[in-house]
């Protein structure tokens, strides 16, 4: 019966069409309701395991009957059949009682039950697709955090340069062979032999000191098979061939195993080079080579860098921006780095309000994607994935846009910024080094006619007890999550230039669920030929991030003496007075007398006033 079950479920898998991708391993979120749907299938299970105890209950007792006769009535040393009752009985058993227990239909029932309710959750179950990107999961960690990988199996985080943990998990759980085997079966499928081997000899060490179960995938002759050749194709001939030798002892028959040994024997009596069991495994080339020794380094520092303690310029206060309202309650600032420059703000969203944008982007989550020429697409380095919240969606979001405002001093109103995305990372999540402003012209941001990304405030909404730190890359620095804290940098360089210091990346989450508002506010730069009738159809004027609120109130409040015609010359010099402290003094002089002049002519077109702007 269990046997059976077990069939079931394995051909399930494997018979999986193709094109049935899940995405279940890109998000944490989605794990835990995979929790949620093992939980309903262990009911389901239950009810399966009580029918057939029953069942077999039915049958012991059908067999204690059956042989209390026999050691009985059938061993009298009288003539037993010479009671006639004994006799029917006898007959009545043989053609009625002993058919229906061997044919009944009644597990095979039991069993068709269950396989519909795991059919009807089918949805809601891992694909073949989850599997894999689960073993991509593990095998990011071994690499990224130079993971032991025999630790990485008994459950610990244990670095090979270091025999203390990474981590340690207050209950841990262990990787069984079959576990190991398929974590190799998805490298070996992708010629990866590096990790294969490195898996798969653990799946063998597993399997030799334990007995198989007809839940597993792989055997002993599975995984010291793969591992035969996965050796061989690292150029470990020696091994190869010792390890198919192994193989032959319990499958003698295997004439592909013979053939194997034989052309391992005949390469190594050529003596060709590169066949000396001490040979060392090479990682695989990455995508970002050139710089993945420093991400890899950066995300394995944890806590502060060394760079903190000494550069003196770098320091933590109460932050106002200026602003009235953070007057009374400044928020806490910590500034990370000067270049570029880089600030972490403690304590900017509350518990609550953290909740509730994890409970309101749930919904809307999706594979998140990367910019890929003048499209978007998922890829294998972005593991996560997004909802994106409009300020009606909750009035949290709207009061987030303020508080951003507040401390940043930009329009993070549409269209001069996104919307805000929320990100929950995956199975060993992480996103590799990127920058976040667009480096090309093909790039989906000027095909959106948005600008340029300006800068990035990115909010931690949960903690993380290891990794999912960001990291960047050429600073040479890495902020660990800090949770409720929101972080901030200027991708541009004043002139509108990218920052190239600005190249960072979200390191792979060990342990923890990492939710986070990951490029949740993108301040775009507006380029000049977006401009926006603000005062009249005579007066244009750049609407650009850039411009102070008191600018914007001023704007506002000369559209409304336009409107009414009550332009008197008693007010119009503070207004002025507001002007020149704001653009004057920042000097942004062209930009002053520009808006200054076109306003003062349109709503009061005397020369006096005109000329006036000669003596201010």
């Amino acid at each position: 019966m269990c046997s059976c079950f077990t069939l079931f479920i394995v051909l399930y898998l494997l018979n999986m069409p193709d094109e049935s991708f899940g995405e279940m391993f890109t998000s944490m979120l989605s794990v835990n309701q995979a929790v949620s749907a093992e939980r309903k299938l262990i009911d389901h299970l239950i009810i399966y395991i009580e029918h057939e105890a029953q069942r077999l209950e039915d049958i012991k007792r059908f067999f204690s009957r059956v042989t209390s006769l026999h050691d009985g009535i059938y061993n009298e040393p009288s003539d037993p059949i010479a009671n006639p009752i004994a006799a029917f009985k006898l007959v009545k058993r043989l053609k009625s009682e002993w058919l229906n227990v061997v044919h009944s239909t009644e597990a095979e029932e039991n069993i068709k039950v269950l396989r519909e309710d795991y059919r009807r959750m089918e949805s809601s179950l891992p694909k073949l697709e989850d599997l894999r990107g689960a073993a991509h999961g593990l095998m990011r960690l071994q690499d990224v955090y130079n993971l032991h990988v025999e630790s990485l199996v008994r459950g610990h985080f244990q670095q090979i340069s270091d025999p203390v943990d990474f981590y340690k998990l207050s209950v841990s759980d262990m990787l069984s062979g079959d576990d190991c085997f398929l974590v190799g079966k998805v490298a070996y499928d992708l010629e990866d032999y590096y990790h294969s081997v490195l898996w798969f000899e653990e799946a063998v060490r597993l399997f030799r000191g334990t007995e198989w179960s007809p839940e597993n995938e792989g055997t002993l002759e599975d995984a010291l098979d793969h591992l035969a050749f996965s050796h061989f194709k690292t150029g470990n001939i020696s091994h190869a061939l010792s390890l198919s030798r192994e193989l032959l002892l319990h499958d003698p028959m295997n004439r592909r195993v013979h053939f194997n040994v034989e052309k391992y024997e005949k390469l190594l009596n050529e003596n060709l080079p590169a066949t000396s069991s001490g040979l060392t495994l090479k990682r695989p080339d990455g995508i970002y080579l050139r710089t993945r020794n420093a991400y890899e380094q950066l995300c394995q520092t944890k806590g502060s860098q060394p760079k903190h303690f000494e550069n003196p310029s770098l320091f933590c206060d109460y932050f106002t921006n200026g602003s009235p309202a953070l007057f009374l309650q400044p928020i806490r600032r910590e500034i990370i780095s000067l270049q570029p420059y880089v600030v972490l703000f403690h304590g900017f969203v509350t518990q609550a309000e953290a909740k509730n944008i994890r409970k309101y982007a749930m919904p809307g989550l999706r594979r998140s994607v990367v910019a890929s020429g003048m499209n978007q697409a998922t890829a294998e380095y972005r593991i996560s994935k997004s909802a994106w919240l409009k300020e009606s969606a909750h009035e949290v979001v709207g009061k987030l846009d303020q508080r951003i405002t507040l401390v940043t001093g930009l329009n993070v109103q549409p269209p001069y910024a996104e919307y805000l995305q929320v990100v929950n990372y995956g199975i060993g999540g992480h996103y590799e080094p990127h920058f976040d402003h667009a480096t090309s012209d093909s790039s989906p941001l000027y095909r959106l006619k948005t600008g340029n990304r300006v800068a990035t405030i990115m909010i931690y909404l949960s903690p993380v007890q290891a990794g999912g730190s960001t990291a960047f890359i050429y600073a040479n620095f890495s902020v660990p999550v800090v949770q409720n804290a929101a972080l901030f940098w200027w991708n541009l360089h004043k002139n509108g230039q990218g920052n190239v210091d600005t190249l960072h990346a979200g390191c792979p989450v060990i342990v923890g669920n990492k939710w986070g508002m990951f490029k949740n506010k993108n301040f775009h730069k507006v380029t000049c030929t977006a401009v926006t009738n603000i005062v009249h159809p005579k007066i244009i004027i750049l609407s650009s991030s850039t411009h102070s609120p008191l600018v914007q109130i001023l704007f506002k409040f000369f559209s409304y003496v336009q409107h009414n015609r009550t332009y008197t010359e008693e007010w119009w010099k503070p207004l002025l007075y507001i002007l020149y402290f704001d653009l004057y003094n920042g000097c942004q002089w062209l930009l002053f007398f520009n808006i200054l002049q076109k306003i003062l002519f349109c709503l009061h077109p005397k020369k006096e006033t005109h000329k006036s702007l000669e003596l201010f």
